[in-house]
């Protein structure tokens, strides 16, 4: 990691810490000797940067730093985290695992750098690397600020900073299944890719688990599609002059378009991954961020008891 004693607030003493950057190819070369087992889940999430080619630096060629390092450690196994976002689907359209990997540039900055990284990293497979492939959907829960996302919406709509929603919906994951997920992959065929989703949900079905959560009943209005679209390409126009961050990124209204649901069946299958559902995280992710005492997720030792035999 770049931030030793910010990444020490976040993980248990026992844990070594070893100082990192992925676009420092010399940094990983001495993070990985000794290691036998490699998990890549860094990159930028983001859905707007005013240096676009950021996305490349990072996702891309970060990664194939990655597979670089570790080819030449020899490690036994190389879990590299990509994203749904890499899969052919029409709108509203069902896919899995078998889906084919889109081979068309998608429509955004982010999408293409990680279709990118996974190429290079499906590259890697046939030099020896023997590499699990790991398909998250929109992530929330416990974890480390950063990029806005469900985390960020519900401490928005707690805090009244929420006048509309966007049209659309997307799938989400917990972020302790996303680990889980990860863990249970490791001994894996070489090749081999999971999908970890729970379930599809609408943005004013996550308002009013959210504001069912925090006791309240308004729920935002959401916005016309047409409207979000003007209020999107105007707030892209005026972020490339000023290089602050749109109101609404372009590449957020279209990954809520998608709307494509991803099935988990392989991973409940082959890894007896057991995912949190969504409206019983939501609910720890709310007492976690206001500051309440934290009950256990339901279902967590169902989940703990997951993953291969």
């Amino acid at each position: 990691m770049r931030d030793p004693d910010k990444a020490r607030r976040h993980l248990p003493a026992a844990v070594e810490l070893v100082a990192g950057d992925i676009t420092d190819r010399g940094s990983l070369d001495r993070a990985f000797k000794g290691v036998s087992v490699a998990y890549h889940a860094a990159g930028l999430p983001e859905q707007w940067l005013k240096d676009v080619g950021r996305f490349q630096r990072v996702n891309v060629e970060g990664t194939r730093n990655m597979v670089e390092a570790a080819l030449a450690a020899k490690v036994e196994r190389f879990v590299y985290t990509s994203t749904i976002d890499v899969f052919q689907a029409a709108p509203s359209q069902e896919y899995d695992e078998n889906s084919p990997i889109d081979p068309s540039p998608k429509g955004t900055a982010y999408e293409r750098s990680k279709q990118d990284a996974d190429r290079v990293v499906v590259e890697a497979l046939a030099r020896g690397l023997h590499a699990i492939f790991i398909h998250p959907s929109a992530l929330y829960g416990p974890g480390p600020a950063g990029s806005p996302g469900i985390n960020d919406f519900i401490l928005k709509v707690k805090n009244h900073q929420m006048p509309a929603l966007l049209p659309g919906g997307m799938p989400v994951v917990h972020s302790r299944d996303v680990g889980l997920g990860q863990v249970f992959a490791e001994d894996r065929p070489a090749g081999s890719r999971y999908i970890l989703s729970e379930s599809y949900v609408d943005l004013t079905h996550l308002a009013w688990i959210v504001g069912h959560a925090l006791g309240r009943k308004d729920i935002p209005r959401v916005l016309p599609l047409w409207l979000a679209t003007l209020v999107s390409e105007a707030g892209e126009r005026w972020a490339n002059v000023s290089g602050r961050p749109p109101l609404i990124p372009r590449g957020q209204l279209h990954f809520l378009q998608w709307k494509a649901r991803p099935r988990n069946n392989k991973a409940r299958k082959e890894l007896r991954w057991v995912p949190t559902l969504f409206r019983d995280g939501v609910r720890a992710t709310v007492a976690l961020l206001t500051g309440q005492p934290v009950a256990d997720v339901p279902g967590e030792d169902a989940a703990a008891r997951s993953g291969p035999a």
